[in-house]
Protein backbone atom coordinates (compact mmCIF):
# COMPACT_ATOMS: atom_id res chain seq x y z
CA UNK A 1 0.00 0.00 0.00
CA UNK A 2 2.82 2.35 0.92
CA UNK A 3 4.60 1.45 -2.32
CA UNK A 4 1.50 2.29 -4.33
CA UNK A 5 1.12 5.59 -2.51
CA UNK A 6 4.76 6.46 -3.18
CA UNK A 7 4.36 5.55 -6.84
CA UNK A 8 1.24 7.71 -7.23
CA UNK A 9 3.00 10.57 -5.47
CA UNK A 10 5.94 10.29 -7.85
CA UNK A 11 3.64 10.28 -10.88
CA UNK A 12 1.83 13.37 -9.56
CA UNK A 13 5.16 15.17 -9.02
CA UNK A 14 6.37 14.37 -12.56
CA UNK A 15 3.09 15.51 -14.08
CA UNK A 16 3.19 18.72 -12.05
CA UNK A 17 6.72 19.53 -13.24
CA UNK A 18 5.71 18.77 -16.83
CA UNK A 19 2.66 21.02 -16.55
CA UNK A 20 4.81 23.86 -15.21
CA UNK A 21 7.23 23.52 -18.10
CA UNK A 22 4.38 23.48 -20.61
CA UNK A 23 2.87 26.64 -19.12
CA UNK A 24 6.19 28.43 -19.51
CA UNK A 25 6.58 27.55 -23.18
CA UNK A 26 2.90 28.27 -23.88
CA UNK A 27 3.64 31.91 -23.09
CA UNK A 28 5.64 32.07 -26.31
CA UNK A 29 3.28 32.27 -29.28
CA UNK A 30 6.03 31.27 -31.71
CA UNK A 31 6.91 28.06 -29.89
CA UNK A 32 3.24 27.22 -29.54
CA UNK A 33 2.61 27.62 -33.27
CA UNK A 34 5.73 25.65 -34.18
CA UNK A 35 4.67 22.80 -31.88
CA UNK A 36 1.30 22.57 -33.66
CA UNK A 37 2.90 22.76 -37.11
CA UNK A 38 5.24 19.88 -36.33
CA UNK A 39 2.27 17.53 -36.70
CA UNK A 40 -0.18 19.40 -38.95
CA UNK A 41 1.71 21.51 -41.50
CA UNK A 42 1.73 20.45 -45.14
CA UNK A 43 5.21 21.88 -45.71
CA UNK A 44 8.70 21.04 -44.47
CA UNK A 45 9.75 22.15 -40.99
CA UNK A 46 12.12 24.86 -42.25
CA UNK A 47 9.34 26.40 -44.32
CA UNK A 48 6.79 26.30 -41.51
CA UNK A 49 9.33 27.78 -39.08
CA UNK A 50 10.00 30.60 -41.52
CA UNK A 51 6.28 31.33 -41.88
CA UNK A 52 5.83 31.46 -38.11
CA UNK A 53 8.87 33.69 -37.57
CA UNK A 54 7.90 35.96 -40.46
CA UNK A 55 4.41 36.39 -39.03
CA UNK A 56 5.87 37.09 -35.59
CA UNK A 57 8.21 39.74 -37.00
CA UNK A 58 5.32 41.35 -38.86
CA UNK A 59 3.16 41.45 -35.74
CA UNK A 60 6.03 43.07 -33.85
CA UNK A 61 6.50 45.78 -36.49
CA UNK A 62 2.77 46.52 -36.41
CA UNK A 63 2.72 46.79 -32.61
CA UNK A 64 5.82 48.99 -32.53
CA UNK A 65 4.50 51.09 -35.41
CA UNK A 66 1.22 51.77 -33.62
CA UNK A 67 3.15 52.80 -30.53
CA UNK A 68 5.34 55.12 -32.60
CA UNK A 69 2.27 56.78 -34.09
CA UNK A 70 1.31 57.73 -30.52
CA UNK A 71 4.73 58.49 -29.01
CA UNK A 72 7.10 59.70 -31.76
CA UNK A 73 7.91 63.41 -31.88
CA UNK A 74 9.55 63.52 -35.32
CA UNK A 75 7.00 63.61 -38.18
CA UNK A 76 9.32 61.50 -40.33
CA UNK A 77 9.28 58.77 -37.68
CA UNK A 78 5.49 58.89 -37.57
CA UNK A 79 5.33 58.58 -41.37
CA UNK A 80 7.71 55.62 -41.26
CA UNK A 81 5.64 54.01 -38.49
CA UNK A 82 2.47 54.36 -40.54
CA UNK A 83 4.22 52.61 -43.42
CA UNK A 84 5.27 49.80 -41.09
CA UNK A 85 1.71 49.27 -39.87
CA UNK A 86 0.16 49.36 -43.34
CA UNK A 87 2.69 47.24 -45.19
CA UNK A 88 3.26 44.63 -42.51
CA UNK A 89 -0.51 44.24 -42.13
CA UNK A 90 -0.75 43.55 -45.86
CA UNK A 91 2.17 41.11 -45.79
CA UNK A 92 0.73 39.23 -42.82
CA UNK A 93 -2.67 39.02 -44.51
CA UNK A 94 -1.00 37.48 -47.56
CA UNK A 95 0.98 35.08 -45.39
CA UNK A 96 -2.22 34.06 -43.60
CA UNK A 97 -3.77 33.08 -46.93
CA UNK A 98 -0.78 30.84 -47.63
CA UNK A 99 -0.94 29.43 -44.11
CA UNK A 100 -4.59 28.47 -44.55
CA UNK A 101 -3.74 26.69 -47.78
CA UNK A 102 -0.82 24.82 -46.19
CA UNK A 103 -2.56 24.04 -42.89
CA UNK A 104 -0.08 26.23 -41.01
CA UNK A 105 -0.71 27.77 -37.61
CA UNK A 106 0.65 31.31 -37.23
CA UNK A 107 1.09 33.20 -33.94
CA UNK A 108 -1.87 35.47 -33.10
CA UNK A 109 0.27 37.87 -31.02
CA UNK A 110 3.95 38.84 -30.95
CA UNK A 111 6.30 36.50 -29.11
CA UNK A 112 7.49 37.24 -25.58
CA UNK A 113 10.76 38.80 -26.79
CA UNK A 114 8.98 41.21 -29.11
CA UNK A 115 6.37 42.01 -26.46
CA UNK A 116 9.21 42.94 -24.12
CA UNK A 117 10.60 45.35 -26.73
CA UNK A 118 7.21 47.04 -26.97
CA UNK A 119 7.03 47.28 -23.18
CA UNK A 120 10.47 48.89 -22.98
CA UNK A 121 9.55 51.50 -25.60
CA UNK A 122 6.35 52.35 -23.74
CA UNK A 123 8.54 53.97 -21.09
CA UNK A 124 10.14 56.32 -23.64
CA UNK A 125 8.86 59.57 -25.10
CA UNK A 126 9.97 62.43 -27.35
CA UNK A 127 13.39 62.28 -28.96
CA UNK A 128 14.43 59.41 -26.67
CA UNK A 129 11.56 57.37 -28.08
CA UNK A 130 12.42 58.35 -31.66
CA UNK A 131 16.02 57.15 -31.31
CA UNK A 132 15.15 53.91 -29.51
CA UNK A 133 12.39 53.09 -31.98
CA UNK A 134 14.44 53.69 -35.12
CA UNK A 135 17.42 51.80 -33.66
CA UNK A 136 15.06 48.88 -33.05
CA UNK A 137 13.76 49.14 -36.62
CA UNK A 138 17.28 48.92 -38.04
CA UNK A 139 18.15 45.88 -35.90
CA UNK A 140 14.85 44.14 -36.60
CA UNK A 141 15.03 44.70 -40.35
CA UNK A 142 18.64 43.54 -40.53
CA UNK A 143 17.46 40.22 -39.07
CA UNK A 144 14.27 40.01 -41.13
CA UNK A 145 15.96 40.82 -44.45
CA UNK A 146 18.50 38.06 -43.81
CA UNK A 147 15.71 35.62 -42.92
CA UNK A 148 13.71 36.46 -46.05
CA UNK A 149 16.80 36.24 -48.28
CA UNK A 150 17.43 32.74 -46.95
CA UNK A 151 13.80 31.69 -47.55
CA UNK A 152 13.73 33.24 -51.02
CA UNK A 153 16.69 31.05 -51.94
CA UNK A 154 16.10 27.86 -49.96
CA UNK A 155 12.39 27.42 -49.18
CA UNK A 156 11.07 24.15 -50.57
CA UNK A 157 7.43 25.19 -50.87
CA UNK A 158 6.91 27.36 -53.99
CA UNK A 159 4.23 29.56 -52.39
CA UNK A 160 6.38 30.32 -49.37
CA UNK A 161 9.43 30.92 -51.56
CA UNK A 162 7.43 33.28 -53.82
CA UNK A 163 6.11 35.15 -50.78
CA UNK A 164 9.66 35.66 -49.49
CA UNK A 165 10.88 36.84 -52.90
CA UNK A 166 7.93 39.20 -53.36
CA UNK A 167 8.20 40.73 -49.87
CA UNK A 168 11.97 41.06 -49.76
CA UNK A 169 12.30 44.31 -51.81
CA UNK A 170 9.81 46.05 -49.51
CA UNK A 171 11.71 44.92 -46.44
CA UNK A 172 14.97 46.18 -47.94
CA UNK A 173 13.30 49.55 -48.53
CA UNK A 174 12.25 49.60 -44.87
CA UNK A 175 15.79 48.68 -43.83
CA UNK A 176 17.35 51.45 -45.92
CA UNK A 177 14.86 54.10 -44.80
CA UNK A 178 15.32 53.12 -41.15
CA UNK A 179 19.10 53.50 -41.49
CA UNK A 180 18.73 56.91 -43.12
CA UNK A 181 16.42 58.06 -40.35
CA UNK A 182 18.76 56.72 -37.68
CA UNK A 183 21.72 58.52 -39.24
CA UNK A 184 19.77 61.77 -39.50
CA UNK A 185 18.82 61.60 -35.81
CA UNK A 186 22.37 60.70 -34.73
CA UNK A 187 24.00 63.38 -36.86
CA UNK A 188 21.46 66.09 -36.23
CA UNK A 189 21.03 66.57 -39.96
CA UNK A 190 18.13 65.44 -42.06
CA UNK A 191 18.89 62.52 -44.33
CA UNK A 192 15.24 62.71 -45.39
CA UNK A 193 13.39 65.97 -45.85
CA UNK A 194 10.73 66.46 -43.12
CA UNK A 195 7.92 66.57 -45.64
CA UNK A 196 9.22 63.66 -47.70
CA UNK A 197 6.66 60.90 -48.05
CA UNK A 198 7.83 57.36 -47.51
CA UNK A 199 6.28 55.39 -50.34
CA UNK A 200 3.82 52.83 -48.90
Amino acid sequence: MKTQALFLGLVWTICSISACNNSRTADNSVEQAQDVNDSTALVEVNDSDFAVEAADAGLAEIALGKLALERASDPRIKEFAKTMVDQHNRANDELMMIATKKNLTLPPVPSADHAENVKELQNKSGTDFDKEYIDRMVKDHDKVVSMFEDAAEKASDPDIRDFAMKTLPTLKDHQETAKELRDSLDGGQSALEPDMKIVP
